[in-house]
């Protein structure tokens, strides 16, 4: 065994170990029926921190909306921070939602029940250590879990080999559980007590429907200001120092509390501003973490390489003529004419405009510049990149007057454009990671559908050039790539690979006018060059569609991976519940329907919006706003007409959620932004408003319980685990789904007004 595997192994051996006991020993302050002795320990150490909202001063409106914003922000907080440092969760990451729901959720059950700080604190020093030691062992085995849980799966994740189910690669997957678990455990436990003040608040207010109306505008505004620190591109510490000042005032009037939170976010603000790598520079845009670092050679820098989550991303070149006059070795392999950057232009030359998406650094509009584009328009999700590229690239070509800079979603620039291009080039356009917190919808999923290159393709000029340039690591990806331009174009692309050189390499697809194509390949050396890169293995993959946008799954149907981890947390979730004292008969299945029912609806109401206005950080957080607006709507009409009948609110949401099933989401697409919002949220987000009607009617007659709300927010944790099945049947019958658990939510209710029981 070399030394590096055994470093692995006792850090992960370690991180298991340490993770799993404090979460065991956090877990037995909420335990009940425990044998004699098994918790002493426990209470006589714990006790100090033990507190109720009573001791902080009771209820008030300023404590119920610092409690609301601090939720939402640390929910926030967690998802964005966990995704990108440990990375197995960038791709599940619904899985760090369902563990705040199940945290969430059995601090408004068990609301009644003394308040543990250590809960909250204990779990996020611990996290931040996981993430932040400088310790290289401990490092390889956080940075492994993706090779250990993925390798056997149906999605493609970067880096990751393709094996088949065997022992080996089954016994990976049962040690990378092993480490998944015990981080969940924590995730959820961190949210316990903030559930529990929540919880508390709202059934000691004396008017239930203003506190719970304050309670969501409070979680609004948690997710504008974590918002805002994303778009000035703070990073996590900022992150944890806010959060922990917000604590600490929620806390103040007891000093022990105060002082051990305060330590405690200092500690992570601590572990947080660890330095990195000599040399390398972090940065933290909305989507994802940034680290560039240079290449040096004899004394010059010759390039930037650019990771993302830990994961190589791009690298910034330098092609302009004196750097190659200067650096002839690095060009005598591949001649600068054949290098990636520049082969769009051998099948379209001098091309009078170029439509990049994916503009990255700006390596692609350097290429356009050079081979004489005389307008460029450069597309880039992220403005931190494209600021990145603005300063530090060689050729500079975002200073040049021919550039026009857009900050966009690819595929919202496409159906939004009316302009028309000589030349439009998809550049390595492929996401590391998902953008959405409630949604497996990654940044560009929605650009690789068939009706994304249709849309693509109606800017095209009649004799235009489309290419797409992807980094295909799988058969079946170049085989999606393939179908589906074949399918758009009616003819079969060109396909080639690139050669490594200094720049990177990349699978080109070259389709549109055939005219163009077939000219340059007349030229017998480049046509030769072409041929001889074209031997290419390619397998057959189901086409992405708008309604299934997976491209980097292979298959319809739920992953191994997915399922496997589902229903271990699954199982987990259920034993939480049942050693808490919170028996699947004191489950108020009213609210728990409701929030299943909730959470499937708002998962694929963010998916359409990000469809149609593109899969951003600003839509996401607007339509999760708009979704809260929505709510306090249904409140503020229930407080004004109390009388609204259950039933009335019940054809409501089934004749909305029929309405928006029906309707083709092709027929939002107007040309009008507004127009466009308007009639998407009045028809998307009509199934919240009735639903929101239902649930505040409902919480009013259970005198606002905290059991109530937590069995809510349980059955939003199970939608959170059902929202895979899109994976499947595609995000249309995730509509389908919310209607039968609103189906049975009216069951239920018209179980208990026939017993006579009254309420819900």
């Amino acid at each position: 065994m070399s030394s590096s595997d055994f470093q692995w192994g006792v850090a992960f051996l370690l991180a298991v170990g340490i993770c799993g006991t404090i979460s065991l020993r956090l877990f037995d302050l909420y335990r009940v029926n425990a044998k004699p002795g098994e918790t002493q320990l426990a209470d006589r150490w714990s006790r100090r921190w033990e507190f109720s909202p009573q001791t902080l001063g009771g209820f008030s409106y300023s404590s119920l909306i610092l409690v609301s914003v601090l939720g939402l922000f640390l929910e926030l907080l967690l998802i964005r921070w966990i995704s990108s440092e440990i990375r197995i969760f960038a791709y599940f990451k619904n899985f760090v939602l369902i563990a705040c729901f199940l945290g969430f959720g059995l601090g408004c059950y068990l609301c009644q029940r003394k308040i543990n700080l250590l809960a909250t604190v204990a779990p996020l020093v611990t996290l931040a250590g996981l993430v932040k030691l400088p310790w290289k062992g401990l490092h390889d085995a956080i940075g492994s879990l993706p090779f250990l849980l993925g390798a056997i799966s149906d999605v493609h994740m970067w880096g990751v080999p393709s094996v088949p189910l065997n022992w080996s690669s089954g016994s990976g997957v049962v040690v990378a559980v092993a480490m998944v678990v015990p981080l969940f455990a924590l995730l959820a436990l961190a949210f316990i007590p903030i559930g529990q003040m929540v919880g508390w608040l709202l059934e000691n207010a004396e008017n239930g429907i203003l506190a719970y109306s304050v309670n969501v505008l409070g979680s609004l505004a948690g997710i504008l200001l974590y918002t805002l620190l994303c778009f000035l591109y703070q990073p996590p510490a900022v992150w944890f120092l806010v959060a922990g000042a917000m604590l600490v005032i929620l806390l103040w009037k007891n000093p022990t509390l105060r002082w051990t939170a305060a330590l405690a976010f200092a500690a992570c603000v601590g572990l947080l501003s660890l330095s990195v790598a000599p040399g390398t520079a972090v940065f933290w845009s909305p989507y994802q973490k940034l680290e560039m670092s240079p290449h040096v050679e004899a004394g010059e820098t010759v390039s930037y390489d650019l990771l993302t989550n830990d994961t190589w991303y791009q690298r910034v070149i330098d092609l302009s003529p004196g750097f190659v006059a200067s650096h002839i070795d690095s060009f005598r392999d591949v001649p600068i004419s054949l290098n990636a950057y520049n082969l769009p232009y051998r099948f379209y030359q001098n091309p009078p405009s170029v439509l990049i998406l994916g503009a990255g650094m700006g390596n692609d509009v350097a290429a356009a510049l050079r081979n004489g584009a005389e307008r460029v328009v450069a597309v880039e999700i992220d403005p931190l990149i494209l600021k990145l590229g603005r300063q530090i690239h060689f050729e500079k070509p975002y200073d040049s007057p021919r550039v026009q800079q857009v900050v966009d979603d690819a595929r919202s620039y496409v159906e939004n454009s009316r302009d028309r291009f000589d030349l439009i080039v998809f550049s390595l356009l492929d996401s590391h990671t998902t953008s959405s917190h409630f949604s497996n919808i990654r940044i560009d999923n929605y650009v690789y559908t068939v009706e994304a290159l249709q849309a693509a393709k109606r800017l095209l000029e009649p004799n235009g050039v489309f290419i797409v340039k992807f980094q295909v690591d799988t058969p079946w990806i170049a085989g999606r790539l393939h179908g589906l331009l074949s399918n758009v174009f009616g003819h079969s692309p060109v396909q080639m690979q690139a050669e490594q050189s200094y720049t990177t390499t990349g699978r080109f697809f070259i389709s549109g006018s055939e005219q163009k194509i077939t000219e340059a390949m007349s030229s017998p050396n480049f046509g030769a060059y072409v041929r001889d890169h074209s031997n290419v293995k390619i397998e057959k993959a189901t086409l992405t569609t708008d309604d299934w946008p997976y491209f980097y799954q292979h298959e319809p149907g739920i992953p191994a991976t997915v399922l496997v981890i589902s229903v271990v947390l699954a199982a987990m979730c259920w034993l939480a519940i049942r050693k808490t004292g919170t028996s699947v008969r004191s489950m108020q299945w009213h609210y728990f329907f409701l929030g299943a029912g909730f959470l499937l609806l708002e998962v694929q109401i963010i998916s359409k919006m990000a469809l149609l206005f593109g899969t951003t950080w600003v839509v996401n957080s607007i339509v999760i706003s708009g979704l809260l607006l929505v709510i306090v709507a249904s409140n503020v009409l229930v407080d004004k007409v109390p009388k609204i009948p259950f039933g009335l609110a019940y054809v409501g949401i089934f004749a909305s959620i029929a309405l928006s099933y029906s309707i083709p989401l092709q027929q939002f697409f107007f040309a009008s932004v507004w127009l466009k919002g308007l009639a998407a949220t009045a028809v998307l987000c009509l199934p919240v408003f009735f639903a929101g009607i239902i649930f505040i009617k409902s919480f009013a007659r259970s005198r606002f319980s905290g059991e109530a709300l937590g069995s809510n927010l349980m059955g939003a944790m199970l939608g959170g685990l059902l929202e895979s099945v899109s994976l499947w049947t595609g995000l249309h019958s995730l509509l389908l789904l919310a209607a039968l658990f609103y189906l049975a939510s009216y069951l239920t209710v018209r179980e208990k007004q026939i017993a006579g029981v009254g309420t819900a």
